[in-house]
């Protein structure tokens, strides 16, 4: 079922902006400003045309709200196991541009599904995708470049980069999505 627009929510760093759904997926992105092509661009067709999901393996209820008087979006997952947070955001530009997703438990254990599916020019170039002994994971299409930094070992199958992995309560990770050019060198990790 596609995801109404009035069921999205927007997170930004006032030169570009992601949309993230009440199922935990960024289904628009445009690297490096608003008017970019998009590298998500699932809420124009499907997730074929790129998208960022991370969303709890078995049934649940989600509900979302912004911390106080910021863009930090929380997405709250509640299942029968239960209860964990993922907070997106997006950092004031310091000469990097990055989408941050932090997931943690609150309550119990829940067990989550990751799927990561690049396509730049709006869902219509798939990235040469490589990753490093460290477990970065490079995608570079043309000009453009993503790295993304994972704490749980991802794996690629069919064009996408997947992994499934559980948090426990009192337990975090951070993932970290970097845009930069794909000449210049490596960024390095924001740390969070």
């Amino acid at each position: 079922m596609k995801t109404r627009i009035e069921d999205y929510a927007l997170i930004g760093d006032c030169e570009t902006a992601a949309l993230v759904s009440c199922e935990g997926s960024i289904d628009w992105l445009c690297f490096p400003r608003f008017d970019s092509p998009a590298c998500f661009a699932a809420i124009l067709g499907d997730q074929e045309n790129g998208r960022w999901s991370i969303t709890p393996s078995q049934k649940y209820h989600s509900s979302q709200r912004y911390q106080t008087d910021t863009l930090i979006l929380e997405t709250t997952f509640e299942t029968e196991t239960g209860v964990a947070t993922v907070r997106d955001f997006m950092p004031l530009r310091d000469g990097v541009n990055d989408v941050v997703r932090v997931v943690e438990g609150k309550a119990g254990h829940v067990a989550f599904d990751f799927e990561l599916v690049i396509r730049f020019d709006y869902g219509r170039t798939v990235p040469w995708v490589t990753q490093t002994n460290d477990g970065t994971l490079t995608a570079i299409a043309g000009p453009d470049m993503l790295v993304l930094t994972s704490p749980i070992e991802l794996q690629g199958e069919d064009m996408r980069t997947k992994a499934s992995f559980n948090v426990s309560a009192g337990q975090q990770f951070a993932f970290t999505l970097t845009y930069c050019r794909s000449h210049l060198p490596l960024l390095t990790a924001r740390k969070i």
